[in-house]
């Protein structure tokens, strides 16, 4: 009993820890605004991919990383489907790193909010899954929200959806795809790296003027963005195999709310009595999403079934 609540005392602090950096690091990213967007993308996807080696390494995972390349190579469906979990995760994370430059924090914690109810949508259209009343309550509510917004601001928030969409597919073709968190990143940014060294020649003279045109400061928080990318990956991983699912979707609104606070607080985004409103109408339907996905949720539907079961017998 000691040694499991031990683990579980270890998978909470890591899965804690992790969704705190991923709200924190917009901070991080704001340090890089003098540095173009996509620039930043290029140099996280390069760094991403060293640091997870350097981890695969020091785990003692490397062989079996290239026992699962060998698997995803020698298939043309699980290739395309790794290829395309790389682009909509590059896209996912050139949407935050832009959303932070451009002063819309607030709109990124958005995407991230409505972000499992887009996914749950996904499962219904793709994985053919049932949707649940309650479920279904959630997304016509999140839905209200997004509207509410998009009509106060007499646009559609694009980034906001951008984040939703681009992290529900990622999710979606991770369950197709049956590698291990840590591989499964090493392999994604290993399929875009050439990609991202290609760009940075094309914006530079050559590869070389690419990692030394900045200052060192600047150079050493591009590499840090390889460092901010694996480590929250690690320590989820490391969480998500310690504790219940539940007490996960529990904790990833963490980061959304951590973003937003410093959306807010810290850099003075607007946030008026309408976004008040919409985003009411989106918390509102992650409680309800979340309480459909809990056991007492599953237990009172059991006692209904059985219930009804036994008024017609």
């Amino acid at each position: 009993m000691g040694k499991k609540l031990n683990e579980q005392s270890i998978g909470i602090f890591a899965a804690l820890a992790a969704y705190i950096l991923w709200g924190v690091f917009p901070l991080y990213w704001k340090l890089l605004n003098h540095v173009p967007a996509d620039e930043v993308l290029a140099h996280r996807i390069i760094w991403s991919l060293v640091l997870m080696f350097v981890i695969l390494l020091a785990l003692g995972k490397l062989p079996s990383f290239f026992k699962d390349v060998k698997m995803i190579f020698s298939s043309k469906k699980q290739l395309l489907f790794m290829l395309l979990a790389s682009i909509f995760i590059s896209v996912n994370w050139f949407t935050y790193i832009w959303s932070v430059a451009n002063e819309q924090l607030v709109e990124a914690s958005l995407g991230y909010y409505i972000n499992p109810l887009v996914s749950v949508v996904l499962a219904v259209v793709i994985f053919k899954e049932k949707l649940t009343r309650s479920q279904g309550l959630a997304f016509i509510l999140a839905t209200i929200g997004v509207a509410i917004l998009a009509v106060y601001t007499g646009g559609t928030p694009i980034a906001a959806l951008t984040l939703a969409f681009s992290f529900a597919f990622y999710g979606a073709l991770k369950k197709v795809v049956k590698v291990g968190a840590l591989t499964s990143l090493a392999v994604e940014t290993m399929l875009v790296t050439p990609i991202a060294l290609i760009y940075l020649t094309m914006i530079h003279a050559t590869v070389s003027d690419a990692f030394y045109v900045h200052s060192l400061s600047t150079f050493a928080l591009l590499i840090g963005a390889g460092i901010a990318t694996s480590v929250p990956l690690l320590l989820f991983a490391i969480g998500a195999r310690r504790i219940p699912l539940s007490m996960i979707g529990f904790l990833q609104y963490l980061a959304p709310t951590i973003t937003l606070f410093i959306g807010i607080f810290l850099f003075k985004e607007p946030f008026s009595s309408v976004h008040l409103l919409a985003f009411s109408f989106i918390w509102v339907a992650l409680a309800l999403y979340t309480f459909s996905k809990s056991k007492i949720y599953r237990r009172i539907q059991l006692d209904k079934v059985a219930k009804e079961k036994q008024a017609a017998s």
